[in-house]
């Protein structure tokens, strides 16, 4: 960080399919014709963070620099950026830039979305870059304080829960310092819940046989025959009877959901087995994953 030539640099993440990517955010402060331009490869959300951040700093009680030439970085220049998960390091870096907050961003990250008001959004794939923060040896991670449990599943990063752009301004300028959040209870194998439990289904032996035998030794299996003979019923069952998940595997399993937007803020680590049942319209890409952005898609999840 270089805040006496105005120029401030800040670590953030983006998720690139299911892995971190660290992103370097640069805002330059200046004396220049009033404008505020994002360049890097940004998508239409993080452009639209050139209306959204002023209107949040104000809101938030600091003063937006209208009559600064404000330019934003973010590099690498090749990548791609998604989302609207950069408004808090860009934020971060006007109000540095312009002399309003001190602090010493040494081995933090940042990341998540404002609203207008100055307050934080909860954010996708909050778990792969923790995960790649710890990795990476870095020590601290800045989160919308709604995904702060999710983050705070991986140990050896300390997870900042934010819950607005004030609360983090106070924070770094050590008037009100928020200590990183900690999850106090277990998760336990009690929490888990089968929908249909295979102890509960008569008849159908052969079937019920083979499905104990894919299952113990890692089998696909194929199941036909007319509707209404147990089919589906059969397949929700056989997750009763899946071992259970070690916990890199439910690491692996809660990453592709969170990326996916597809984790519950209640239950932030997929604890059973996932059980899908893809609809038999479903396009390609909807099994398999990709799009202009790529997400997983229904093979992954």
């Amino acid at each position: 960080m270089t805040a006496g030539d105005m120029l401030t640099k800040i670590l953030s993440c983006a998720v690139v399919g299911i892995d971190g990517e660290a992103i370097n955010i640069e805002a330059d402060v200046s004396k220049g014709h009033p404008v505020f331009i994002v360049v890097g490869l940004a998508d239409k959300a993080v452009d639209e963070s050139r209306q959204r951040i002023p209107t949040a700093i104000r809101n938030s009680g600091f003063e937006y620099p209208y009559s600064k030439k404000i330019i934003v970085n973010l590099a690498p220049a090749d990548l791609k950026k998604e989302g609207a998960a950069f408004d808090l390091p860009i934020a971060v870096g006007i109000l540095i830039s312009s002399g309003q907050v001190q602090a010493n961003l040494d081995n933090s990250i940042f990341i998540g979305e404002l609203a207008l008001d100055g307050t934080l959004r909860p954010t996708r794939g909050i778990l792969p870059v923790a995960i790649w923060a710890r990795e990476k040896e870095y020590k601290r991670i800045f989160v919308p304080a709604i995904n702060a449990k999710e983050a705070a599943i991986v140990t050896g990063v300390d997870v900042i829960p934010i819950d607005s752009l004030q609360e983090i301004a106070l924070h770094l300028n050590n008037q009100k310092i928020i200590k990183p959040f900690k999850i106090t209870e277990e998760l336990k194998d009690e929490q888990i819940i089968d929908e249909v439990d295979m102890a509960y289904i008569s008849g159908q032996e052969h079937a019920k046989r083979a499905l104990e035998v894919a299952a113990a030794g890692a089998h696909n299996v194929s199941l036909s025959g007319p509707p209404g003979s147990g089919k589906t019923l059969l397949s929700r069952s056989m997750v009763s009877i899946l071992p259970k998940m070690a916990l890199e595997e439910q690491l692996e399993v809660t990453k592709i959901y969170s990326i996916a937007g597809c984790l519950s803020q209640n239950m932030p680590l997929v604890i059973n087995r996932p059980f899908r049942s893809p609809h038999h319209t479903s396009s390609g890409v909807a099994l398999v994953g990709g799009g202009t952005f790529p997400k997983p898609g229904e093979i992954s999840l």
